[in-house]
Parts: C-alpha cells; sequence; structure tokens
C-alpha cells in the first residue's frame, strides 16, 4: 500500500543522550586560597519519551524518521554549578500503540490513556562532582564522576485500534457498508474481495447523544493466522474491541461452517479473543423471505445472538445498534 496514510508498524531506532561529566573544580577566591571542592554534578541525558496523543491515529509520522537521538547532559562546573540536563525527545503515537524491543521481541509496554507518557529509552544519568566525595580525612578529592552513556537501539511500534465493536468476517461480508450507514465513515465499497486494506473507524450514534466507535476490520481469510492473505498485518486490531460483530453474507453457502472457520481463526491468533462477547449479524438479508430465514436459523450456530440485517434496506439496522449497546454495557459492567 504505498499510497496509504495508515501506518500501523514502524521500526525506528532510538539513541538516549549521554550524561554529563561531574567537576573537580576547587574553590580560589581572593581571600580564600583553600577553599576546598566545589565541582557541580553533571546532567542527566536526554530520553526518549512516547506521548499517547488522541489526535494521531496512524504512525505515519515516524515512518521516515528513522533515527532519533536525545541530547547528551552538560558537564558540570565550579561554584557547585549542575550541567544542563540533555533535551528530551517526545514522540506523539495513537492510543493504543505497543512498544517492543526489536532484537528480542520483547513487550515493552502498551499506551493505552490519552496524554499518557512512557520511557522507552532513559538517559544516561550524570557524574557526581568532586563535593560529593569530600570527607574529614579526604578534604581535597581531586575526583568525580564521568556521565553515564546512553541506551541505544532498535525499537518496533505497534498500533492495536481501539474500539467497541469490531467487525470480523470473511471479504466482501458487507462490512465497509454496514459501518457506512450506521456512522459518518466513508470506507471504500466494491463488490470484489479485499476492497478493504485497512482498519476504518466510524461512530455510531445511539439515543440521547450516545454514542460507540466500530471498526470495520480489513477481511480474514482461512489461515489468516499464519499468514496468508493479510491476516497477521490486521489480527492484532480486534485484540483491542470490546465486542466481536461477526458478518456472514445469506449467500454464504454454510454460514455454521464459516462462522467456526472465522472463530478459529481468531483462537489460533490469540485464545483470549474468545473471551470477548460477540455477535453474529446475517448481512445482504433483503434477497431472503420469512420462510427462508426461519429454515436458516435452524442451522445457525446456538451460542451466539444473531440478528437478520441488510445495509441497503436497512432492515434491522436500529435493532442490530439496541442489540449492540446492551452487549457492550453487558461487557463494561
Amino acid at each position: 500500500m504505498p499510497d496509504s496514510n495508515f501506518i500501523d508498524y514502524v521500526k525506528i531506532f532510538c539513541a538516549s543522550g549521554n550524561g554529563g561529566a561531574g567537576s573537580t573544580h576547587l574553590r580560589r577566591a581572593k581571600y580564600i586560597p583553600k577553599g576546598g571542592p566545589d565541582g557541580g554534578d553533571g546532567g542527566r541525558g536526554g530520553n526518549i519519551i512516547l506521548r499517547a496523543n488522541p489526535q494521531f491515529w496512524t504512525l505515519i509520522h515516524l515512518k521516515y524518521r528513522k533515527h532519533i537521538k536525545a541530547g547528551h547532559g552538560g558537564d558540570g562546573s565550579g561554584q557547585l554549578c549542575k550541567g544542563k540536563d540533555g533535551e528530551d525527545v517526545y514522540l506523539d503515537v495513537p492510543v493504543g500503540t505497543v512498544a517492543k524491543d526489536a532484537e528480542t521481541g520483547e513487550m515493552l509496554f502498551e499506551m493505552m490513556q490519552a496524554g499518557e507518557e512512557r520511557i522507552l529509552v532513559k538517559g544516561g544519568r550524570g557524574g557526581l562532582g568532586n563535593n560529593n566525595f569530600k570527607s574529614a580525612t579526604n578534604q581535597t578529592p581531586r575526583y568525580a564522576q564521568p556521565g553515564e552513556p546512553g541506551v541505544e537501539g532498535w525499537f518496533i511500534l505497534e498500533l492495536k485500534i481501539l474500539a467497541d465493536v469490531g467487525l470480523v468476517g470473511f471479504p466482501n461480508a458487507g462490512k465497509s457498508t454496514l459501518l457506512s450507514k450506521v456512522s459518518a465513515a466513508k470506507p471504500k465499497i466494491a463488490n470484489y474481495p479485499f476492497t478493504t486494506l485497512e482498519p476504518n473507524l466510524g461512530i455510531v450514534d445511539y439515543y440521547d447523544g450516545q454514542s460507540f466507535v466500530m471498526a470495520d476490520i480489513p477481511g480474514i481469510i482461512e489461515g489468516a493466522h499464519l499468514g496468508k492473505g493479510i491476516g497477521l498485518r490486521f489480527l492484532r486490531h480486534i485484540e483491542r474491541n470490546s465486542i466481536l460483530l461477526f458478518m456472514i453474507p445469506a449467500d454464504c453457502d454454510d454460514i455454521r461452517k464459516e462462522y467456526g472457520i472465522l472463530l478459529n481463526e481468531l483462537k489460533e491468533y490469540n485464545p483470549e479473543l474468545l473471551v470477548k462477547g460477540r455477535m453474529l449479524a446475517i448481512s445482504k438479508s433483503d434477497m431472503l423471505d420469512d420462510r427462508m430465514k426461519a429454515e436458516m436459523e435452524a442451522a445457525l450456530p446456538e451460542d451466539v445472538p444473531h440478528i437478520f440485517i441488510s445495509s441497503m434496506t436497512g432492515e434491522n439496522i436500529r435493532e442490530l445498534k439496541d442489540m449492540l449497546w446492551k452487549v457492550l454495557h453487558e461487557e463494561n459492567s
């Protein structure tokens, strides 16, 4: 996707600042020939800090900023003057960003709250000046500590979309059409697979000014948890959804089988996803009459509430929003 503005994965090199050296200065004045040590401490090196900014929804601003370096701490000086601290570097990232060590793959932390700040790379400590080492037996120490070196390395930042409702289904199941129907989002819609190549978010208005966030996740295919299609790239976005709305079109050959495949892909990727609340929406139901719906209901999965909907005609869209709102509140409580 060379022309896409949605970037949810970046690898960056970060180097924090070195700490400044402590001073070995000895106080000298006109009438104080032997004033003793007054060397100040060195300043700390600059940190590289991630800051969760709710106005950001992609990592594109870091795509071409591969090397990030913080400022070095200043050296201490006489008269107990402390060196200047190195300049910190703040990187604004979307809420839902995960930081990892690129070499080990270890997850360092997650940015879950707007305004949250976490140090990604800590600057080196400043060295102590000789004033810290004076004693009754060593009144004029002529040594001080050097500053600690900064830390450098490669880090991975991954974005996991935060939403109340995540739409899960195979390509061309009608997810984008539903999102465009219930919100102001305008995802690309066409009658062929993999129309959606990046997650889309929409605000769904409910009664009395209340609302919830719905995410259209790109279509999953069988074997997505093994990296087939574009599965691994977007399966992680499902992890941050409160509830999952499975969407299967009415013209599917076997709805129960298709639902089982989708459920298995989530299980193989992350078994914890099965703990989330689930609903099943049979899309494109405007092609069905009451008798056909009754026949299909007998073959639907029993362990998940279902509803027949049509985004084109608006059939049961309001009822779907009611069901989602109810399940959301059950999950939150």
